[in-house]
């Protein structure tokens, strides 16, 4: 069986997770052997970042030492887990990855897209996934979501979501003009309707890119 990596990316409180764990639940059903991952995480490396990174206050980190240590856990987590199970044959399926780099920290913090590439470019070897989905949602319906989701599982991973709605507006327009500088890669799903809906059509668009 051939191996595949697909990422789920968007903005915060678009339902990545939940398209996630559908995708994993779904695929599996279907016969496929799956993975699913996230980032910053995926090792346990990766997952200390992340509590380093995704918690505190949003000045704790300097734009640049972000992107380094969002690299940091890329890098392991592209070496110890998708390259092995791509190798091996399975489906990744991974919440977020480099888009979200050239989003938030491009985008979102204003660093220049082309040092963001170049570092991905000789870190992982310039790897993309094989198919990126892109759950759009107005990022003012999203934070909402996600900052209520955070207070009531009481999750300490909202550094990104304290920032103001300009800020996630960037990254919105980000991932769409990633969407359309790629189409053979990307697929836009509109994350604007029932988790339902969201998923069904998420799980679509990754069983027709599996068939080609």
């Amino acid at each position: 069986m051939t191996g595949a990596f697909i990422a789920i990316e968007g903005v915060d409180g678009s339902g990545k997770s939940g398209v996630v764990r559908h995708l994993i639940a779904a695929l599996a059903d279907r016969g496929h052997d799956v993975l699913g991952t996230r980032e910053p995480g995926g090792t346990p490396q990766g997952e200390a970042l992340r509590g380093l990174l995704l918690s505190g206050a949003d000045d704790a980190w300097d734009p640049r030492a972000e992107l380094l240590l969002m690299t940091a856990a890329r890098v392991q987590h592209v070496a110890r887990v998708v390259l092995p199970a791509v190798a091996a044959g399975r489906v990744v399926v991974s919440d977020r990855y480099a888009g979200s780099t050239l989003a938030y920290q491009g985008a979102g913090r204003g660093m220049a897209e082309r040092m963001i590439r170049d570092l991905h470019a000789a870190m992982v070897d310039d790897l993309w996934p094989d198919l990126t989905l892109v759950l759009d949602l107005d990022p003012a319906i999203g934070l909402v979501r996600s900052r209520r989701r955070l207070a009531v599982d009481a999750i300490d991973e909202g550094r990104f979501e304290s920032l103001d709605l300009p800020f996630h507006q960037r990254i919105r327009t980000a991932f769409l003009a990633q969407a359309a500088a790629a189409p053979d890669r990307h697929v836009v799903v509109d994350a604007s309707g029932t988790p339902d809906a969201v998923q069904a059509a998420a799980l679509a668009a990754v069983e027709r890119f599996l068939k080609r």
